[in-house]
C-alpha cells in the first residue's frame, strides 16, 4: 500500500477517448476511459470541462481536488485551446486550491506510459498514432530535433528512456496538423500512418474510428495495392501519397464493393506493417537498445506487433494495454510522479485492471433493482460458470476492476466454449449486433500457448491481447470459434499470479475438456462502450442474446414470461 505521505498525482488525457488517472507515490489507484462512465463511445475529454472520470478517480481515493499535490494535462491538438484550458476547470479548481500544474506533449504521456510501465530500466520507445500535439506544444528537446510551424502536428516519435528521462531522437511531423483530410465524396486523404487505417474506415464503413474492423477485415483479402502507393520513404521520413484515395472516388459503403474492400483492407494493413517494420528497425539502430516500449492508437495493430515482436531486431518489446489515447492520462500521472520524487521503481504491469471495485452488496443491489432477473448465491461461481459453458451457454462475466484500455481482459468479457462452430455467427449477429467477418480472441492458459500456437521460439506471453499468432494444423478444428480466416488467434494469455479467477476460470475449463482457452470478447453490444458497472453489465445482459452473467459470488439470469 502507499504511505500516507506519498503524494497524489492526477493525470489527464484530454482527447477523443481521454480519461484520467491518479496515482498514490508510485501506486496506481485508479484510472478510467471517460466513455465507460459517459457511456458515450470514445467520448471527448476537454480539460477545462468537468468530466466524470475526474471525478470518479478523485471520490474512489476518497480525497477532494485540493489534497492532489500535483496535476499532469496530456491534451492530443493544442493545450492553449480555450476548451482545454485546465485553470478554468470547476471540479479541479486548481488556482483556488493551490495545486500545481504540468503540461506535457501528446507523445511524450504516450512515451511514458509505456516506459513506466514497461519494468526495463531502459529501452527504446516507439510512439505512432493519428497526431498528437502541435510543435508550439512540444518541449524545447522535441523541438530542437525537428523542424515546423507552430500548428504543425507530431505523427511519429523516437525516444531513449533510461530511469526518469525520456531523450527524443526523431520526430516527424504533418503540416497544419491536417492528418485526415475529408471530402464530402470519396476516401479522405491522410497524411500519417493512424491516418491511413481512419480513411481506410471511413471509406469502407463510414466512421474513421474504425480501424479495428479494417484490421478484422484484412486477412479476407489479397494486397492489391502496392505500400509505394501509400507513402514513399525518403531520407527516413514519411512521404504520403493521395494515389489511393483516388482510387475511391464514391461513398459506397460496407457490404457493397465486397471484394475491393477486402483487398484494400489487405493493402493498407500490409502497408502499415512495412512501415512499422522500418520504424521500428531504425529505433533499435539508433538507441542500441535491446529493449522496446511502443504507444499510440496504431499500436492497437494486433497483427503489425506481431511482425515487430519476431522481425524488429528488439529482444524484449512491452507494448502497453491503453496503448490508445486514455493510456495518455495514465504516462501524465507517471511524469508528474518522477518530477516529484525523482525515481522510477521499474514496476511491470502485468495486469490492465486500473478501475475501481464494486463491492458485493452493490452487485446485489443492482440486480436486485431489476425486476426482469433472477439470480442464485453461488458456492462456486467458477465451477458453475464451467458447467455452463459446457452445456454451450453465453456468459457476461463480470470481476474485479475494469480494464483502462480497450481489449476486455477477463474483467468485462464475454466468454464461451471455442469448440462451437456456430458461436462466432451467434456472438456477432444476436449479441454483439455486428458485422459477420469480426474475428473472436481466445483467451488461453500460459503454459498452454506453445502447444496450440506457432511460436517459432517466440515468449509466448501476449497478457493485453495485443499479439496474433496462427494455431498449430493439429489444432485448428478443435476450437473453430476463435480461429479467424487466416488460422490465426489475437490470443490472450493468462496466469494464476496476474489473473486470478478467469485463470481459474480457463484452467477448470481445460482440466474437463482438454481445451486451455476459451473465447473472450468485450462486454458490450455494437456502438457502446464496454460495461464499467453492475447496473451496465445487468442493463447489456438484458438487452442482448446473453444466457447468463456471471458476478464474484452469484449468477444472474432472465425471468422466463410465460
Amino acid at each position: 500500500m502507499p504511505k500516507s505521505n506519498s503524494p497524489w498525482i492526477l493525470g489527464v488525457s484530454a482527447s477523443h477517448n481521454g480519461g484520467a488517472c491518479l496515482l498514490r507515490g508510485d501506486e496506481l489507484v485508479v484510472a478510467i476511459q471517460e466513455e465507460r462512465l459517459s457511456r458515450v463511445k470514445r467520448d471527448r475529454v476537454y480539460a477545462a470541462e468537468t468530466t466524470a472520470c475526474l471525478a470518479y478517480c478523485l471520490d474512489y481515493a476518497g480525497i477532494q481536488p485540493d489534497e492532489l499535490s500535483l496535476v499532469v494535462l496530456s491534451v492530443a491538438g493544442s493545450a492553449s485551446e480555450g476548451r482545454n484550458n485546465i485553470w478554468r476547470n470547476p471540479f479541479l479548481k486548481l488556482e483556488q486550491n493551490g495545486v500545481s500544474l504540468r503540461v506535457i506533449p501528446h507523445h511524450f504521456a504516450h512515451a511514458v506510459s509505456a516506459f513506466a510501465t514497461s519494468g526495463f530500466k531502459e529501452a527504446a520507445v516507439l510512439v505512432v498514432d493519428g497526431r498528437g500535439s502541435p510543435f508550439s506544444d512540444l518541449l524545447p528537446e522535441e523541438q530542437a530535433i525537428t523542424s515546423g510551424a507552430a500548428d504543425d502536428a507530431e505523427i511519429i516519435s523516437l525516444y531513449t528512456a533510461s530511469g526518469t528521462s525520456l531523450q527524443p531522437l526523431e520526430k516527424q511531423l504533418v503540416a497544419d496538423g491536417d492528418w485526415l483530410s475529408m471530402r464530402p465524396t470519396g476516401m479522405p486523404f491522410f497524411q500519417s500512418l493512424g491516418g491511413i487505417f481512419s480513411a481506410v474506415a471511413q471509406q469502407v464503413f463510414g466512421d474513421p474510428s474504425d480501424a479495428g474492423k479494417v484490421m478484422g477485415l484484412a486477412p479476407y483479402g489479397s494486397c492489391t495495392i502496392p505500400a509505394d502507393a501509400f507513402f514513399s520513404l525518403c531520407e527516413n521520413r514519411f512521404h504520403f501519397k493521395d494515389v489511393v484515395p483516388k482510387m475511391f472516388a464514391d461513398n459506397s459503403r460496407w457490404p457493397s464493393c465486397e471484394e475491393a474492400y477486402k483487398n484494400l483492407a489487405c493493402s493498407a494493413q500490409i502497408a502499415i506493417e512495412e512501415a512499422l517494420l522500418q520504424l521500428a528497425r531504425r529505433l533499435r539502430s539508433l538507441s542500441g537498445s535491446a529493449n522496446l516500449c511502443y504507444a499510440g492508437g496504431v499500436a492497437l495493430n494486433s497483427i503489425a506487433n506481431e511482425r515487430i515482436i519476431r522481425e524488429s531486431g528488439f529482444e524484449n518489446v512491452f507494448i502497453t494495454p491503453a496503448a490508445e489515447d486514455s493510456g495518455a492520462a495514465l504516462g501524465a500521472a507517471y511524469y508528474g510522479l518522477w518530477q516529484l520524487t525523482g525515481r522510477n521503481t521499474f514496476r511491470s504491469m502485468d495486469r490492465d485492471a486500473c478501475g475501481r471495485v464494486y463491492a458485493p452488496a452493490a452487485i446485489a443491489a443492482a440486480i436486485k433493482a431489476t425486476p426482469d432477473v433472477c439470480f442464485f448465491k453461488s458456492e462456486d461461481v467458477v465451477a458453475d460458470a464451467v458447467e455452463l459453458l459446457k452445456s454451450g451457454k453465453m456468459l457476461g462475466w463480470f470481476d474485479g476492476r475494469s480494464e483502462l484500455g480497450p481489449r476486455a481482459l477477463g474483467q468485462r468479457s464475454i466468454v464461451c466454449d471455442p469448440r462451437r462452430k456456430d458461436a462466432k455467427e451467434i456472438l456477432n449477429r444476436r449479441i454483439k449486433k455486428r458485422e459477420a467477418f469480426r474475428p473472436f480472441a481466445p483467451v488461453v492458459l500460459l503454459e498452454e500457448v506453445g502447444n496450440w500456437f506457432e511460436l517459432d521460439n517466440h515468449d509466448p506471453a501476449s497478457p493485453f491481447m495485443l499479439r496474433i499468432c496462427k494455431f498449430r494444423e493439429d489444432k485448428i478444428r478443435e476450437v473453430p470459434a476463435v480461429v479467424h480466416v487466416d488460422l490465426s488467434g489475437r490470443l490472450q494469455t493468462v496466469t494464476r499470479a496476474a489473473n486470478g479467477r478467469f485463470y481459474e476460470l480457463v484452467k477448470m475449463f481445460f482440466d474437463q475438456t482438454g481445451v486451455p482457452m476459451l473465447l473472450n470478447t468485450s462486454f458490450n453490444v455494437r456502438g457502446e462502450p464496454i460495461v464499467e458497472t453492475p447496473e451496465d453489465a445487468i442493463r447489456c445482459f438484458l438487452t442482448s442474446g446473453l444466457d447468463a452473467c456471471v458476478f464474484a459470488d452469484r449468477i444472474a439470469f432472465k425471468y422466463v414470461r410465460w
